[in-house]
């Protein structure tokens, strides 16, 4: 008989429950947990066991267990206190249930950045209290549920095999869980924030439909809108559908205009107009220039948020802009020069911001072979500039050659190679 520090809910689950006379209680069916939101330094963030669903006389009752004591026999658990008090249900507002909203459940592994399934949960009993330490997302656990990992581990001992065993510390993951998801969602920040657009895309798309929108709803503004522009177009088009419509339009102004409107164009023509006359006007007018474009034209993939100077100006000034305004990467892929009725007169690069004199007016740098495309071209009549050029972003104009924005190389290639994310 050994008193346990660590021990699993699987087998915590079905025990009875004793008391300091060996009579029984009840039988566990449930244990509730409470994520604390604002620490002290004594505090841990680590859901912690605040009570206990509890077969008692038939019928399932929320209980306080005091003096809590697991006792292992073999691999059997006994559970011990010395006295169980039965509460009301609201006794536990704000906490929710181990077996019903993790166990069996999806969540997202932080550091491995893909979506596991929750076989068991170790928890852990020490003096400030008891305490969910990791998940366990490996065949091991899975075995044990089942009740048969002794037996596979005394198999496989004569040939030095071993059951593969992963867990995940609390702090490397982050609930799916509806339920559990609006608790998780009360702390300042996110975990899933810290995933990479890309990879966070990918998790969603493995994700049940109930869970992508809670899930995306979670997501800052900037997360989310880079996240979305990562995600397949069915995914994209379900999760604008199923947020509220502030939420979604809010989002739609974070991302690139040529972005939305490309989201925009598998939407219902109603529901197009209802997240336009959401969004700020400023944002709307652009998204709604770029949808009138046909589709396969220079105008339909351009995105109009670039850069723009005067040949009066100089380096310094371009640079102090730059430092101000921390426009986004790709807007730094070309900086263009235009006159006082906005026709291109010229292009600078990053390289010749960082290797000219600071005071050089942009009329004495700036690059006037333009490589231009007309907003109404072909999609296919860009290819060869950006190829033969070695070019990043490629300038777009109309019929009185005023600039409209640009085509960057990452845009390109996608639509001409047909690596666009689709259905």
């Amino acid at each position: 008989m050994t008193s346990l520090t660590t021990f699993y809910l699987s087998r915590l689950l079905g025990c009875n429950i004793f008391d300091t006379r060996d009579n029984i209680l009840g039988r566990i069916r449930d244990v509730y947990v409470r994520i604390h939101t604002s620490l002290d330094d004594n505090q841990s963030s680590n859901p912690q066991v605040i009570g206990f669903v509890v077969h008692v006389n038939g019928k399932n009752k929320d209980a306080v267990l005091d003096s809590l004591q697991i006792v292992k026999f073999g691999i059997h658990y006994k559970v011990q206190c010395q006295s169980m008090t039965l509460v009301s249900h609201g006794m536990f507002s704000g906490a929710f249930l181990l077996k019903e909203s993790i166990l069996d459940q999806q969540i997202v592994d932080i550091n491995g950045r893909k979506l596991v399934r929750v076989n068991d949960i170790r928890m852990v009993a020490i003096s400030a209290g008891t305490f969910v330490v990791a998940v366990d997302v490996g065949t091991e656990g899975l075995l044990r549920r089942l009740g048969v990992n002794m037996f596979f581990k005394r198999l496989l001992q004569p040939f030095g095999g071993n059951i593969p065993s992963k867990f995940i510390l609390w702090d490397d993951v982050e609930t799916i869980d509806p339920n559990t998801f609006n608790i998780q969602l009360s702390q300042t920040r996110s975990k899933l924030n810290t995933i990479h657009p890309s990879d966070l895309a990918d998790i969603i798309e493995d994700m049940s439909k109930n869970y992508q929108a809670p899930i995306f709803s979670s997501l800052d503004e900037e997360h989310a809108a880079d996240v979305l522009e990562e995600l397949r177009v069915k995914e994209q088009v379900h999760i604008i559908e199923s947020l509220p419509l502030g939420k979604a339009a809010d989002v739609l102004e974070k991302m690139p205009a040529n972005e939305a409107a490309d989201l925009m164009d598998h939407l219902e023509d109603d529901k197009t107009e209802q997240l336009l006359l959401e969004m700020e006007p400023e944002a709307s007018e652009e998204v709604r220039d770029l949808l009138e474009y046909p589709d396969g034209t220079i105008g339909s993939l351009m995105t109009s948020e670039i850069l723009t100077f005067t040949a009066e100006q100089t380096i310094a000034d371009v640079m102090e802009h730059i430092r101000v305004e921390k426009p986004e990467m790709e807007s730094l892929y070309s900086l263009f020069v235009v006159d006082a009725n906005n026709v291109l007169k010229g292009i600078i690069t990053m390289r010749d911001l960082l290797v000219t004199d600071p005071q050089m007016h942009l009329e004495k740098v700036m690059n006037t072979n333009l490589n231009s495309v007309n907003d109404y071209d072909r999609l296919d009549a860009i290819s060869g500039i950006v190829s033969k050029y070695n070019l990043l972003a490629v300038p777009v104009t109309n019929d009185h050659d005023e600039l409209e924005g640009m085509v960057v190389i990452d845009d390109i290639f996608d639509e001409l190679l047909g690596k666009k994310r689709a259905s």
